[in-house]
């Protein structure tokens, strides 16, 4: 069935931006010192991080000085989780995260029960938003650090940010946000936002895989991860990945520019998505905040199918989507999100995420949909529960 392929998976990565490689692509073949050399291969190198950490800075509305280079969101998140907690453990021991984290927290912050910290769960209601009144009931005089999403990566669904940070910091409590799944898809202001630390990844923003960055405020501090030569001040140590943190820059710059126009295009296209599903197809239910998401997700669970098989059946007919987080998709669990909104019910709904980009067009839409009505019918025609609710 291979042919036409469309890729609307973007929340697990983007392409690669032409001019965003060919930024890097010096610094694989001639610019190969060493930053922290002092001879002259080092110089073009570490002035072009300088110029990565500045582009990254504006992207977010930081300080440069406050960017932290790392290998991708999931270092990030440790960083900040792990970091943040060991440093201030003398403090206390107790962390407060919300239920529909990524696992890149939920794991991190579980792994902290080892050292003896214990970690609050806050839930979220049906639309998957979480309350600043229930972060604040599950803080406790000994928390140290709290977490919140900016933007759920399987709903979109965007959180009251700045109202929990009021309660957070006026508990004397370290606040860290998961943007990854929010910057470069809506405009991100860390100074608005009143956060202490906050994540983000190049791919998802036309940015190399396998580079991402940590904002910490200035004057808070971390306990390193990693113990070595000193690089980023001490806080992340190692060799730079050079061509990767030049092409962070490039996206974040790139993207800065271009933000507006995207927004506008994804929006318009997810609403168009939504009517069409909802016009063709019965039985269906939208997931997330219907009005406060990131333009151009679409998660929707549709009854009467199982939802490996839409996606492999999806996939087949050349239509590129997620079942769950795509860090977990793999593992073939349930969506612990869904699960935290209250929304996995019965079991007999398949879901699907769509997350679509500039790049993908209208044309692409109503394929998707013609092909999308096509799986469903297919799957529901062998369906057992189906044929029970047809004959009711």
């Amino acid at each position: 069935m291979e042919g036409r392929r469309i890729y609307m998976d973007h929340i697990a990565g983007t392409p690669l931006a032409p001019e965003v490689f060919e930024a890097m692509k010096p610094f694989f073949l001639e610019h190969y010192g060493n930053p922290a050399s002092i001879h002259h291969l080092g110089e073009v190198p570490q002035d072009a991080i300088f110029k990565a950490r500045a582009q990254t800075a504006a992207l977010i509305g930081a300080e440069p000085e406050e960017i932290i280079f790392t290998s991708g969101g999931t270092e990030a998140n440790n960083l900040a989780v792990k970091g943040g907690a060991f440093h201030r453990m003398h403090d206390g021991r107790h962390l407060v995260v919300s239920a529909v984290e990524h696992y890149s927290v939920l794991y991190a912050a579980k792994a902290l029960e080892r050292f003896g910290f214990s970690v609050t769960l806050v839930p979220v209601d049906e639309h998957g938003m979480v309350d600043p009144k229930d972060v604040e009931k599950a803080m406790r005089p000994d928390t140290v650090l709290v977490s919140v999403m900016h933007a759920n990566n399987e709903v979109g669904t965007i959180q009251p940010l700045a109202e929990i940070a009021a309660v957070v910091h006026r508990r004397g409590a370290l606040f860290h946000t998961d943007a990854i799944a929010s910057v470069g898809r809506i405009p991100v202001d860390v100074k608005e936002l009143g956060v202490d630390l906050l994540s983000l990844a190049a791919n998802q923003f036309n940015g190399p895989k396998g580079a991402g960055a940590l904002y910490c405020r200035k004057g808070v501090s971390l306990w390193p991860l990693f113990h070595g030569g000193g690089q980023e001040d001490g806080r992340r140590t190692g060799t730079e990945n050079v061509p990767g943190i030049v092409g962070l820059g490039a996206a974040a710059e790139r993207i800065l520019r271009r933000l507006p126009a995207k927004m506008e295009r994804c929006g318009r296209l997810e609403k168009m998505l939504r009517r069409r599903i909802a016009e063709t197809i019965d039985d269906v239910r939208f997931n997330g905040h219907p009005d406060k998401h990131l333009p151009g997700l679409v998660n929707v669970s549709i009854r009467y199918v199982e939802g490996e098989a839409l996606l492999l059946h999806m996939d087949l007919r050349g239509i590129c989507v997620a079942g769950a987080s795509a860090c977990m998709s793999i593992t073939a669990k349930a969506s612990h999100v869904l699960e935290a909104m209250g929304l996995l019910g019965d079991g007999a709904f398949g879901t699907l995420l769509f997350t679509l980009d500039e790049e993908n067009t209208e044309d692409e839409v109503n394929h998707a949909v013609e092909i999308l009505e096509a799986v469903v019918s297919l799957l529901r025609s062998m369906s057992p529960l189906y044929a029970a609710r047809a004959s009711s």
